[in-house]
């Protein structure tokens, strides 16, 4: 029994440092699949016509893309990086964020003055239950933590637009630079950062005031941004430079910057951080840029004209064993909870099995032993922090998987 568990910490490792890039092509209407450890291309997937925004569910199972010509959303299941359901939109989808409960995916979307909206879809359902009246060209959507807010970027007119989730109801307009475009949100929610196309500055928001508290200046048209994981850094492209700016968080400073290909479009961070990688339309390539030099490390070819306008890294990466069986033989109650909640399993095929919950960078933050076959635990994890966490129950032939999620 030694010798599994052995095995199983050295899976659990591997599958926390799997990561895979989800890079859409705007030319040719596909996505490409690029293994993050490796840099290669492991697959490429047809998706909608002009494939633009893309955002990563934070359990790292289901990719949202946003096809602007379509007028649908595909969603993929990185599983098997195949579609599995497509929601077809009245009007033309150009961003989308994933909230961090993966209960909803909003989507910025219309191409006419009048019809611009941030769509609001169930991702149980796979339906649009709202619609939120926008000012024109929304673009950057980020979500805070805890899914109360939604913050949206409208680059022809200048400012971040509000909405509260709870009615689906416009809060406030904040205005920024000129033409902004990219938005992120800080980890902890505190602070959203917004690219000004125009003003070659990035805009810093609190959100608990929701006013512009700094104003940095970086490259030439700053568009795509994203922040790290732990929210030491900012990462911001500027088109025309060909470069990364890279913002400390704490000070505000910007380091020299880093050149990648032409006219880079999307950016988006490792969940171990490690790395950072940049879709350059021109180039039809991708940047990988290593956080611990700054430097480029290698230079990755994808389809033609990537966006990856999003969040496009997943945590978790192709090739993840498949389970030992269905996820019926094991389940958590209540789902969303304090951290206190009861696991019940059945017609397991050992009596000696291990319980692991890992957080969303797959550490381990949590260990239990369990010595039979069916049953029930009581499960106290009160002390982590609220968040989307993934438990794993793992005996000598089998793997079962879910998530929960403490708030």
């Amino acid at each position: 029994m030694k010798k599994i568990f052995t095995s199983v910490l050295m899976l659990i490792s591997i599958m926390g440092l799997a990561q895979t890039a989800y890079i859409t092509n705007s030319g040719d209407n596909t996505v490409s699949v690029i293994n993050v450890s490796t840099n290669t291309v492991t697959t490429t997937i047809p998706v909608g016509g002009y494939p633009e925004g893309v955002s990563v569910s934070s359990d790292g199972s289901q990719v949202y893309i946003a096809n602007l010509d379509s007028k649908t959303v595909s969603v993929i299941s990185t599983a098997s990086n195949t579609i599995t359901n497509t929601v077809t939109l009245l009007t033309a989808p150009k961003s989308i964020c994933v909230n961090h409960a993966g209960t909803k995916a909003y989507v910025g979307h219309g191409t006419a003055i009048g019809m611009d909206t941030i769509g609001v879809i169930n991702t149980t359902s796979y339906t649009v239950t709202a619609s939120v009246p926008m000012a024109i060209d929304p673009m950057g959507i980020a979500v805070t933590p805890d899914g109360s807010k939604v913050y949206v970027v409208s680059y022809n007119a200048n400012n971040v637009t509000v909405i509260a989730t709870a009615n689906n109801t416009v809060s406030t307009t904040i205005p920024v630079g000129g033409f902004p475009w990219g938005i992120c949100m800080s980890p902890d929610g505190t602070k959203a950062y917004v690219a000004n196309g125009n003003d070659n500055t990035v805009s810093v928001i609190s959100t608990s005031t929701n006013t512009v508290t700094a104003t940095i200046n970086v490259g030439g048209f700053p568009f795509g941004i994203c922040e790290s994981p732990d929210g030491s850094k900012v990462y911001v492209v500027n088109q025309t430079d060909n470069t990364v700016s890279v913002i400390t968080t704490s000070t505000n400073a910007v380091s020299a910057p880093i050149p990648v290909g032409q006219y880079p479009w999307g950016i988006s961070v490792s969940p171990d951080g490690g790395k950072v990688l940049v879709a350059n339309y021109t180039d039809n390539t991708v940047s990988v840029i290593s956080t611990a030099t700054n430097t480029v490390t290698a230079t990755i070819p994808v389809g033609t004209n990537p966006l990856a306008f999003g969040n496009f890294i997943s945590s978790f990466g192709t090739g993840v064993p498949s389970l030992g069986r269905d996820l019926a033989s094991i389940s958590i109650y209540p789902n969303p909870n304090n951290g206190n909640f009861t696991m019940s399993y059945s017609q397991l095929s050992s009596s000696n099995s291990k319980i692991i919950v890992n957080d969303i960078l797959g550490n381990i933050v949590y260990t239990h032993y369990i010595y039979d076959t069916e049953g029930k635990e009581t499960i106290d994890v009160s002390g982590l922090s609220n968040g989307v966490y993934f438990y794993q129950l793992i005996n000598d032939n089998e793997t079962l998987r879910g998530k929960f999620i403490k708030e």
